[in-house]
């Protein structure tokens, strides 16, 4: 059984890449590098850390990362998994903008020079470091997600307090807050795992996932609130309910195969491997001298400051 939540602690996750590819297309390159490297992506994601320790006073904070943007358990389930974000000609390399794949490493640098732990986990996404983390504290205290990515509603826990920053429409200032009742205002499901049973069969072009043919968000919600669950919608078919009947009834049927194997690729794996380190906020800066070559090289005194005063190491 868990231990009852903490409400004076809070854990809050960052999908990193979702925050510095907005960053990226977000913030002008008004300030590149002495070199004349680009720097609005490092700048931009420094700059929201600083404004999400602000605003939701994490004692624990986590950029996870991933280790494998397309992991091997998902295209092998289904091969179009991000398919149309391969380099053209390449098995395993996303297409990622030169000037944005610079700064990535940079990025990295600084959150660990400022002692905030940087988390993957080999063959895993960001988004299984993030159902990994989040079910380890499930109980323990609320968590907070931060991503501009929908896949992440599935982990939307009221009971646990457990809800997702969403910065796709209104950014990470003014970050939407997903809760149960913000899933079924916008989308008719009421949990997250309903969610994801949703999405499931809706499908998701930006994720190359096909979904089921002539079944879109309302249909897909109408079904799981008649019948509880994405597996409660199959053993209806399987039943012959007459309720189900059709065309629905032959595009369920003839989507048996992928509806067997897309709950793999969608839900967030619960148990990444994950290096075992304190989670808590920096009392101290972990790497003084890196972070000062950072700025001296970068030219990035002013976000490099913001975070020192948001973490009140400065």
């Amino acid at each position: 059984m868990s231990s009852p939540t903490s409400t004076d602690q809070r854990l809050v996750l960052l999908d990193t890449a979702s925050l510095y590819f907005r960053a990226f297309f977000g913030v002008k390159d008004s300030a590149p590098a002495p070199d004349g490297t680009p720097t609005n992506a490092v700048r931009g994601l420094l700059d929201m850390t600083a404004t999400l320790i602000n605003r939701f006073a994490p004692t624990h904070l986590v950029a996870c990362w991933d280790d494998d943007w397309r992991p091997a358990f998902r295209t092998e389930a289904i091969p179009s998994y991000k398919a149309h974000r391969l380099v053209e000609g390449s098995p395993d390399q996303e297409e990622v903008p030169d000037d944005l794949q610079v700064q990535v490493p940079v990025i990295r640098a600084a959150l660990e020079a400022f002692g905030i732990p940087v988390l993957g986990s080999p063959g895993f996404e960001a988004d299984d470091v993030i159902g990994t983390l989040t079910h380890r504290h499930t109980g323990v205290m609320p968590v907070t997600v931060v991503t501009g990515d929908r896949d992440l509603f599935q982990l939307v826990d009221d009971e646990h307090d457990i809800t997702v920053a969403y910065t796709a429409k209104a950014g990470v200032r003014d970050a939407e807050i997903i809760d149960q009742a913000a899933l079924q205002e916008r989308y008719a499901v009421a949990s997250g795992p309903a969610y994801a049973d949703m999405s499931i069969m809706r499908g998701d072009t930006s994720d190359g996932l096909p979904g089921v043919v002539g079944i879109g968000e309302k249909t897909a919600a109408a079904l799981i609130a008649t019948y509880g669950s994405l597996a409660g919608v199959r053993q209806a078919v399987a039943d012959g309910d007459p309720a189900i009947k059709g065309a629905r009834r032959k595009n369920l049927e003839a989507a048996e195969a992928y509806l067997d194997v897309a709950p793999g690729v969608v839900l967030v794996a619960r148990d990444a491997a994950l290096q075992d380190r304190p989670l808590s906020l920096p009392r101290e800066l972990a790497d003084p001298g890196t972070l000062q070559q950072i700025v001296e090289t970068y030219g990035i005194s002013g976000p490099i400051t913001r975070l020192l005063q948001a973490l009140k190491l400065g």
